[in-house]
């Protein structure tokens, strides 16, 4: 078991068994501060949202669009309290510079980072793989996969010399299975997922208190949606086109519910749990504290499926 070297444990603890204090606001997150990429609109606004309902005592947004990054401020600087921080830095999460001046700009404000949630990312082209733009297919992957590889390594800058920190991973479907017509999101996606499983190995290797996880947030209803069904059957098959229709027609997920688990891989109850990755619609991970031994194994990691598995009987030498 790891050692405790979280400085906000006990009293974070604490805080989450009474719940929320006198003025309404929870106190999970007391104490800590956040950096959110893409967090200007959809998920990632969603969550930073809650992170300062949560009671976190900064929060750092960042995008790529001036407009959508100066409305995010406005709303999250009028959400935050009086003890709270809320800033937006403009970067593109991709480029190694942007990357270091938005850690340096998070840090400078907020003071020391205690959670990255990588949020970031695009769908890239919508065709089959021999017709998609190949400048597109590898911006996808650029911003994806290396934006979230950038973006962690900085933040791990940060989290290292103090022995604890808290890393987000947004994984999206993806990383499930196969998507016909999305290739570069998809495989994108599932190497993200094994990012967080490896990193999660390098932490518990080094015997830092560093947790890493990613998310799965559901079937959301945001302007990746609506570029799915712009594209039409013929570009991102008749199946996932189907599904998206019945998705918008249904409502879809609650982004709430994708930002609650975002706060609780952000909080001292999840410490220890790492290297996951979680579902926010379907898996019971507020009972994960309680199966932390049963989790020292690779229950929610990606696997592959053998024979045995399916209960066949053959495919062992």
């Amino acid at each position: 078991m790891r050692r405790p070297t979280d400085p906000w444990s006990s009293t974070a603890h604490e805080r989450q068994r009474q719940g929320s204090g006198a003025d309404g606001m929870s106190e999970t997150l007391s104490g800590r501060t956040a950096l959110i990429t893409g967090g200007t609109r959809g998920l990632g606004l969603e969550i930073a949202r809650a992170y300062l309902q949560a009671g976190a005592r900064g929060v750092c947004v960042c995008g790529r669009d001036p407009e959508a990054l100066s409305a995010a401020a406005d709303e999250l600087q009028e959400l935050a309290g009086s003890e709270q921080r809320a800033l937006a830095v403009l970067a593109d999460v991709s480029e190694v510079e942007d990357v270091e001046r938005l850690l340096r700009s998070a840090v400078e404000e907020l003071g020391e980072l205690t959670i990255l949630v990588s949020n970031a990312g695009i769908y890239g082209p919508k065709d089959m793989i021999e017709q998609a733009d190949w400048s597109e297919w590898i911006r996808t992957i650029e911003i994806n996969l290396f934006g979230s590889a950038l973006s962690i390594r900085a933040a791990l800058a940060s989290f290292i010399p103090r022995g604890y920190g808290k890393v987000i991973q947004l994984a999206g479907g993806g990383s499930g299975g196969g998507l016909q017509g999305l290739s570069a999101y998809a495989a994108s996606k599932a190497a993200v997922v094994r990012l967080v499983e490896t990193l999660a190995d390098e932490a518990r290797e080094r015997d830092l208190a560093i947790d890493v996880n990613a998310i799965a947030p559901g079937g959301l209803n945001t302007r990746m949606l609506d570029e799915v069904l712009a594209a039409g059957p013929t570009r991102v098959g008749r199946d996932y086109y189907r599904r998206a229709v019945q998705q918008q027609r249904s409502g879809g997920i609650s982004p709430q519910r994708a930002a609650e688990l975002a706060v609780f891989l952000g909080s001292a109850a999840s410490d220890g749990i790492s290297g996951k990755l979680l579902s926010a619609v379907w898996d019971p991970w507020s009972e994960l504290p309680e199966r932390r031994e049963e989790l020292d194994s690779d229950l929610y990691t990606l696997r592959r499926i053998v024979p045995k598995d399916r209960g066949l009987d053959w495919g062992d030498l």
